[in-house]
């Protein structure tokens, strides 16, 4: 089974709508980082103490996740269901082809790594 990553960078204030589209079809397991990025948009102006100041870069989100059941075409097209309005800003998606995956727990490889062990509770 292959291993694919993918990585989703986008406005902030679709953090939660995105997750629950991806948690509707499978993808429970991701990160989520705060990035900051700039793109088309060359970010904006702003005052500080009377004086205006470049902001190059924008905040952003970006949600990684691993995928090797679920198709990765039905992420891409959920996650830009979800994420397009046709402005300036919606993001990118990126998709790689990952060699291998490590549970460092278990040990356990490759897609076994990404997979929930049935049975198994996490600790509180």
């Amino acid at each position: 089974m292959k291993l694919t990553k993918i990585e989703i960078v986008t406005r902030p204030s679709k953090l939660e709508e995105l997750k629950e589209a991806l948690n509707s079809i499978g993808v429970l397991g991701m990160t989520v980082s705060q990035v900051y990025g700039c793109g088309l948009q060359k970010g904006h102006k702003e005052v500080y103490r009377g004086r205006a100041y470049d902001v190059n870069l924008v905040p952003k989100i970006k949600l990684e996740t691993v995928v090797c059941e679920i198709p990765v075409e039905k992420v891409l097209e959920t996650a830009q269901k979800v994420l397009r309005t046709g402005k300036m800003g919606d993001g990118k998606i990126f998709v790689f082809e990952l060699s291998d995956a490590v549970r460092i727990r278990t040990g356990h490889r490759g897609p076994e790594a990404i997979m929930d062990i049935p049975g198994e509770k996490p600790e509180t």
